[in-house]
């Protein structure tokens, strides 16, 4: 079965812009705004800063399928304590040289 990629779009800004940034403060997280958690989860989907792997912008409008459905995974095991979004925040930092979130 293919994936859809409205309903992957659609997913993906939902999980960045409004279940992610809901939960930041309770669980600790160290980034709450929607961009922060689109390069967080983006950057560990490609394994790499993601305008390196990815062309154009918006970045989820041009990012291939399965580096989409990778990225919406990532969110979701986030969510359900499943992956450590503070630990895929400073590899993704460290990819673009920088050691701390801002």
């Amino acid at each position: 079965m293919a994936i859809d990629r409205t309903t992957l779009e659609r997913d993906w800004l939902r999980l960045t812009r409004e279940q992610l940034p809901g939960l930041a403060q309770a669980r600790g997280w160290p980034v709450s705004a929607d961009h922060c958690f689109q390069r967080i989860l983006l950057d560990n989907a490609c394994g790499g800063r993601w305008y390196d792997h990815i062309a154009g912008r918006p970045a989820y409008a041009h990012a291939p399928v399965d580096t989409l459905a990778r990225a919406i995974a990532l969110g979701e095991a986030a969510i359900r304590g499943e992956a450590d979004l503070t630990a895929l925040n400073r590899r993704s930092l460290a990819w673009r040289g920088r050691t701390r979130a801002g």
